[in-house]
């Protein structure tokens, strides 16, 4: 949601590919999703609208966690307020949301999983009802944030979900502490893949006397404005509204809960100039993070729940995450970037299929 950060070159979608092997499908026949590259701009305003906006709502006849505009739990991290929800006994999971949601993103999910799992959904620093901290936001920062509320809050092995930037997280913290993480699952997860040669060409690159002194700073008003206009203009519920129902598959799944989730905090104090860091900053400052560099490192079983039909983060990659890593199962989707609150009975019954076939013996699981 998330998060799909699109701006800084995080989200890769292959328009060529199409099919996926994997060892358990959910994808009856439909419509291709296609979208073609947009330059720099209009990709950082339409992915930071759409993935702050992530998804959806009444499932028919499914259990959903109850909006309180107050929140639920809150926790101290290195001085700063984290919201975050759990529920239900058993293994944990830890559900990690996207760019611009909150744990109520979440909201079909934690209570069916909570019926046989313990379930904590958290809020990201910056994002939902967690503190707006003024700071300069890093990959590592919600890494450490998820590694420390499992120390602290979890206190043993658990299983990791995220979704987008959220799949992302989770993911940095998976390969970073290995034995915190008995597995994970991402849903159209950010991220990219390295190339070398980039890299290599921005390492060589020097900042002059004039781009320190004139097309900085220059740069960085015109960023301010046009973010703060585009920040306000995403947060007005109208907009919100339209947006979903422009880019969602199922446009019934929009409604009052997930609106307010996304708009209520966005007028907290300081959201408007996290937002800015975010996109001027942070997510043009990601490719040393790359998806084949955390995979290296990764060592327990993979999920992928992926939304085949998500306009910004396509089947390939999920194919291609397959190919690097090989302990990977994946379920295909016929849904969106969000498919957890799209089709939320399939991500359910996909999640718990897979952990049942995890070998989760409680005598093994050590504390942290």
């Amino acid at each position: 949601m998330s998060a799909s950060l699109a701006a800084s070159g995080i989200i890769s979608f292959d328009p060529h590919h199409r099919g996926l092997f994997s060892s358990k499908k959910i994808h009856p026949n439909g419509r291709r999703a296609r979208m073609p590259r947009r330059s720099f701009v209009f990709k950082g305003i339409a992915i930071s609208v759409f993935c702050s906006l992530l998804s959806a709502t009444p499932a028919q006849g499914m259990e959903r966690l109850p909006f309180k505009p107050e929140g639920y739990n809150f926790w101290t991290w290195r001085g700063h307020k984290i919201h975050y929800v759990v529920q239900g006994n058993g293994t944990p999971i830890v559900l990690i949301h996207g760019f611009g949601a909150s744990a109520f993103h979440w909201r079909y999910n934690i209570p069916e999983l909570a019926k046989k799992y313990k379930v904590y959904a958290l809020d990201l620093l910056g994002f939902g009802w967690s503190e707006k901290a003024i700071m300069e936001y890093d990959a590592i920062v919600w890494r450490d944030q998820i590694s420390d509320f499992m120390k602290e809050i979890v206190k043993e092995p658990a299983i990791l979900v995220g979704n987008s930037l959220g799949g992302f997280t989770a993911l940095f913290t998976a390969a970073e502490l290995p034995h915190q993480v008995l597995g994970l699952v991402l849903l159209n997860s950010a991220g990219q893949f390295g190339n070398p040669s980039a890299q290599n060409n921005n390492s060589n690159e020097k900042e002059t006397i004039l781009n320190k002194f004139i097309v900085n700073p220059v740069k960085e008003v015109l960023q301010r404005i046009i973010l703060g206009f585009v920040f306000w203009q995403s947060k007005q519920p109208a907009r919100v509204e339209s947006v979903l129902k422009s880019v969602y598959i199922n446009t019934s799944n929009v409604d009052d809960y997930l609106v307010e989730s996304i708009t209520r905090p966005a007028g907290d104090p300081n959201a408007g100039e996290v937002y800015y860091r975010l996109m001027a900053r942070f997510m043009t400052n990601q490719t040393k993070y790359t998806l084949d560099s955390l995979l290296s490192k990764l060592s327990c079983p993979l999920l992928l729940v992926w939304g085949d039909l998500d306009p910004w983060v396509g089947p390939a990659k999920a194919a291609r995450i397959k190919e690097f890593y090989p302990n990977t199962s994946i379920v295909n989707l016929q849904a969106g970037h969000c498919p957890h609150d799209e089709v939320p009975e399939l991500v359910n019954g996909a999640l718990m299929d897979w952990l049942s076939s995890l070998e989760l013996n409680p005598t093994t699981l050590q504390t942290i």
